[in-house]
């Protein structure tokens, strides 16, 4: 019987990829250790999604104590891959992305037999996401000191976004809803590195998906892709848009944060100088977004000049 077995080289979740051929036949196995306990949850998590009719990849064989599982090859193929295709062919591709986050946003919150979750985000967690950005872009990447940042930082205008987006309804968000996440079969998608799911909010994903800065939206993109999200969550109630994309705003902003937090940690302490590479294209992401934000005037002047 002809085997065959390829490393897969995937982001920097504490896991190992392997994709095996058995007499034609792809799987995918994953290895996993305690370093990143989320990763023990990631085959409960997708039975559960599964069941609500979010699309996610079968899993067959699951050894929790050896750290394996042998599951469906979905492929390679990811929302990523298609980022040099027309518009027409992406929108549809996001569309139905955005449609199996509506999914997950509706459906899942409600479901019985919810599995274990991460760390909901509350104004801690967001006020995390605010100090790793701090600490690992402003400070370790481009080298401000730390009475720079806190002549250009309000951290009480940050502490207040946290606390009010930690005061909204929460549902279940994927928590790392981007290109790469999403794999692309047969005109179909299906979601992938679910293990962070949690409550949060809604907005949070779609900023994760829409300012991804692996990919290049234009505003006019993101719009539209937008406006068929809110057609299928607020129906006719559309009097809750302003407020909604008042919280979209704030949780791009956070989202843009932990991204460039990462790619600094990554880059700087983890030996992945492939991940700096990244930085320049989400800081005029975040620039954009702080044009939303009242209070932060000083960090986006600030945001600008390291821009240039």
């Amino acid at each position: 019987m002809p085997v065959s077995v390829e490393p897969i080289e995937k982001g920097g979740s504490g896991r190992k990829f392997w994709r095996v051929n058995v007499a034609g036949r792809s799987l995918i196995l994953v290895s996993y250790s305690e370093e990143r306990p989320e990763n023990r949850h990631y085959v409960e998590i997708g039975q559960f999604l599964a069941a609500v009719g979010v699309r996610v990849p079968r899993v067959y064989f699951h050894d929790e104590k050896e750290g394996m599982i042998l599951m469906e090859d979905a492929g390679g193929n990811d929302l990523w891959s298609h980022r040099g295709d027309s518009w027409l062919e992406r929108r549809a591709l996001y569309q139905r992305t955005l449609d199996q986050a509506l999914v997950l946003h509706t459906k899942a919150h409600t479901a019985e037999g919810r599995p274990h979750l991460q760390q909901e985000f509350d104004a801690a967690l967001y006020g995390w996401e605010q100090a790793y950005f701090i600490e690992h872009c402003l400070q370790r990447h481009f080298g401000l000191s730390e009475s720079e940042v806190a002549e250009h930082v309000d951290r009480t205008r940050l502490a207040e976004i946290a606390a009010h987006l930690a005061a909204q309804p929460r549902c279940l968000v994927h928590r790392d809803f981007q290109s790469q996440n999403v794999i692309v079969r047969d005109g179909e998608v299906c979601l992938i590195d679910f293990q962070g799911l949690r409550p949060g909010l809604a907005q949070y994903d779609l900023a994760s998906l829409l300012h991804d800065p692996y990919v290049e939206l234009t505003a006019a993109e993101r719009g539209e892709l937008l406006a068929h999200y809110l057609s299928g969550l607020l129906g006719a109630g559309r009097h809750e848009e302003a407020h909604w994309m008042a919280l979209y705003d704030l949780c791009a902003m956070q989202r843009l944060m932990q991204a460039l937090g990462a790619y600094g940690k990554l880059g700087h302490s983890d030996g992945r100088a492939d991940f700096l590479a990244h930085i320049p294209a989400a800081l005029p992401r975040l620039i954009e977004v702080l044009e939303r934000v009242p209070g932060l005037e000083k960090l986006r002047a600030l945001l600008a000049r390291l821009r240039a």
